[in-house]
């Protein structure tokens, strides 16, 4: 495509280059948040279980809960999700809801009594658990975009990292030649100038100065975003534990985790007096760069799905009856994981009344052919990339009163670290996304509260509260960065605090237990259309930007057997 004047410059940025397939640090960061889940009692008491133990929950959180058990148990626990988003951006609300149904764990635990004084009971158990939901959906509209194009974007990143026409699309390629398999140039720059989003532009000596995106002066516009996440996170967990003289309890548990994350996201701009490239209808072998009328809509699809392993370590103590303080320590868990990916963008250029070169206007519609069609990544076949994915350590400490055998106060703090890493199936770190990492995100901090008081032998009524400081740091929470994203997908979100605020009752006769929990979990998020862009600490263009607010309201219920 040749376009014969220049009418926009966009600043070129020197830093990370546009990534290629495999995650990049956002993507990291939200695969790597595990939820509050667990049993009835333990979500009732905010997840503050650290020091007590005594629940299936504990095979997942510390296990050396499993060395309190004196006897075998087996239990599951049922959950139902009503979800809610509500999105708002420049005045424009809109809200989405979903009701969800899933099994939040399964477990057993067997308990043998050793007639040792010194080492009383052994224990072994065995769970499932769900433990990370990503259901959302949310959608909205921009009614300004303020300059701020993600054509723009693409031409200046694509411009940052110096490629040319030629060299995403050589005139001598051979045939059969595929842009996205054959050559190294960022996938979201081969879709956006297959698809007339970026044009490139030459000076009067047919020299090419770079591309540019479809906003300019006097350019207006808005825009409209869907997206849906749906997947999970399960954990099989094997875990094994005993204690010393009843005082000192122990546990070792071995995780097998099973990731499957699928994201759709729909972006569409509508943008008038745009500067797009159209066929000139006396010659349609030649393009013109005119202006007009510019909607065009990128799709995705992205489905990261892999196995892990991780280890987990855990002390109990009880100096005496009254009083237990808990520590347990996660590593990281180590994943093989496999992204499917593809892309596409819909284009709708019409040329319209605009300046002529010359001065006055012109109706470029008389003269120029609109320009409509479809691009695709890949010829529109899905792609996969395999990779290494490492999570980040946790470490959780925890205390715990026993008030006149009758109630309980618990208090739990984990601290969740930032050595997310992914690497190549043959051990190559991705240094690029290490590097953002560590720019981007901080360690996270996360407090939890739990209460429960027996009003009677059998009947128990629990209080909790769980809140999660966000991980992100301020300088890339208020667009003081550059984030890189990985393949066609150029938006990402970051997850401000959230809050738990959870009640329950538990009712036990015999062996028979049976627990209930109310759970409200409170999140807002900022989501990003795409990277803003900075130049030496400088916005040079804004991102647009939606405020995400979850709700999401869960019935649990928990049904075991103690024997």
């Amino acid at each position: 495509m040749k376009v014969i004047y220049k009418t926009l410059a966009l600043a070129a940025i020197g830093a990370s280059p546009l990534l290629g397939n495999a995650q990049a640090a956002v993507d990291l960061y939200n695969l790597s948040r595990p939820d509050m889940r667990g049993t009835a009692r333990f979500m009732s008491m905010g997840g503050a279980f650290t020091a007590l133990g005594g629940d299936l929950s504990s095979l997942n959180q510390n296990p050396a809960g499993i060395g309190i058990y004196r006897s075998s148990e087996v239990g599951l626990t049922l959950n139902l999700d009503f979800q809610s988003s509500n999105t708002e951006a420049q005045g424009l609300s809109d809200s989405e809801s979903q009701t969800k149904f899933t099994f939040n764990n399964f477990g057993y635990i067997g308990t043998i009594r050793l007639n040792s004084e010194s080492c009383p009971t052994f224990s072994w158990g065995a769970t499932y658990a769900r433990v990370q939901s990503f259901d959302r959906i949310f959608k909205g509209g921009i009614r300004n975009l303020g300059g701020a194009s993600l054509s723009n974007y693409i031409a200046a990143m694509t411009n940052s990292e110096g490629w040319t026409p030629d060299e995403m699309f050589p005139s001598n390629a051979p045939n059969g030649w595929n842009p996205y398999m054959d050559s190294d140039a960022p996938w979201l720059s081969l879709l956006a100038y297959q698809g007339f989003a970026i044009n490139d532009q030459y000076n009067s000596d047919e020299q090419f100065e770079g591309f540019q995106g479809l906003m300019g002066n006097d350019t207006g516009g808005s825009a409209s975003f869907q997206i849906r996440e749906k997947g999970y996170v399960d954990e099989y967990s094997i875990n094994f534990g005993g204690n010393v003289y009843n005082t000192v309890y122990w546990g070792i548990g071995f995780g097998i985790t099973d990731i499957n994350y699928t994201q759709q996201t729909f972006y569409e701009e509508n943008l008038s007096d745009a500067y797009i490239a159209a066929q000139s209808k006396s010659d349609q072998g030649y393009y013109d760069m005119v202006r007009g009328t510019a909607d065009y809509r990128l799709s995705n699809y992205l489905n990261s799905n892999g196995t892990g392993f991780n280890v987990k370590l855990g002390l109990i103590v009880k100096p005496i009856n009254e009083l237990r303080i808990g520590i347990a320590v996660h590593t990281p868990t180590w994943y093989q994981m496999t992204d499917t990916y593809w892309g596409a963008l819909g284009y709708d250029y019409r040329p319209g009344v605009g300046a002529a070169p010359g001065g006055g206007t012109i109706n470029y519609a008389d003269s120029y052919l609109d320009n409509t069609g479809v691009a695709m990544t890949n010829n529109g076949v899905s792609e996969y990339t395999n990779y290494n994915m490492r999570t980040p350590w946790r470490m959780m400490v925890g205390i715990a009163g026993v008030i006149g055998g009758q109630g309980i106060l618990s208090m739990d703090y984990e601290y969740r670290g930032t050595n997310m890493q992914a690497s190549s199936t043959d051990g190559y770190v991705y240094d690029g996304v290490k590097a953002d990492v560590k720019e981007y995100f901080k360690g996270t901090n996360i407090l939890r509260l739990g209460a429960e008081y027996r009003v009677t032998p059998q009947f128990s009524l629990r209080l909790g509260y769980s809140y999660e400081w966000s991980g992100v740091k301020q300088q890339a929470a208020n667009d003081g960065l550059n984030i890189w994203t990985a393949g066609t997908l150029p938006s990402y979100m970051f997850d401000n605090n959230t809050r738990y605020i959870t009640a329950g009752l538990g009712y036990r006769v015999g062996g028979f237990y049976a627990d209930l929990a109310y759970v409200n979990r409170h999140r807002e998020s900022t989501w990003h259309a795409f990277s803003p862009i900075v130049v030496q600490e400088t916005i040079d263009q804004g991102s647009p930007s939606a405020k995400v607010t979850d709700n999401r309201n869960q019935v649990v219920l928990s049904l075991g057997y103690k024997f």
